[in-house]
């Protein structure tokens, strides 16, 4: 297929668009559900984007985001307008199963200076709730404002990284604080079932 380098950047485009867009129509970051993946489908005519999130009611309602004018927006992006583009808005059940979210969620707080302790042990207690079967959680950076960087890490349950066969959900984040970025790596080992 001669397209799919065009269809592939246009994707990325997309992705970017749409997660900036969230992110500038939302006020409250503490409460935020974030955006746990985006599938970008495309048949002949219409392009189907869905946007799976921890708490679409939360956008709809409370942030009031308005998928048409995102429509708009990535209609313009693209050049595109005899081709529908369709934007559904999926509810992830449990949020926090999911790596980005869990990512983004530890990243507002570290913005928010909460120590870096409280915050792996607080998303590892998140975790437990839900049907996966381990997780393990990193933070690299200038943690609390230290002069040197180190890297600190926290597990719980099975994460077989040396495994190929095994689940494994993951997700890299960057948190900017007053003291430097912290990068934040998460691994979910999700049930095999």
């Amino acid at each position: 297929m001669e397209d799919y380098p065009k269809f592939l950047e246009e994707d990325r485009k997309i992705r970017t668009l749409i997660e900036k867009y969230v992110e500038g129509s939302v006020k409250d970051s503490s409460n935020y559900g974030g955006i746990g993946h985006i599938e970008i489908q495309r048949e002949t005519d219409p392009i189907r984007i869905e946007i799976h999130t921890g708490f679409p009611d939360f956008f709809i309602e409370q942030q009031n985001l308005k998928t048409d004018q995102l429509k708009r927006d990535i209609e313009a992006m693209l050049g595109i307008g005899n081709r529908k583009i369709r934007i559904t808005l999926n509810n992830v059940t449990q949020p926090y199963g999911e790596p980005k979210i869990l990512a983004e969620h530890v990243a507002s707080q570290l913005r928010n200076r909460v120590a870096f302790r409280r915050t792996m042990k607080r998303a590892i207690e998140s975790i437990g709730r839900t049907s996966n079967k381990g997780i393990k959680i990193q933070i690299a950076g200038r943690l609390n404002g230290s002069e040197m960087a180190r890297v600190e890490w926290a597990r719980e349950g099975r994460v077989p990284l040396q495994t190929i066969r095994a689940r494994i959900k993951y997700c890299h984040h960057s948190a900017q604080t007053i003291y430097g970025v912290l990068g934040i790596k998460i691994w979910i080992f999700q049930d095999t079932e």
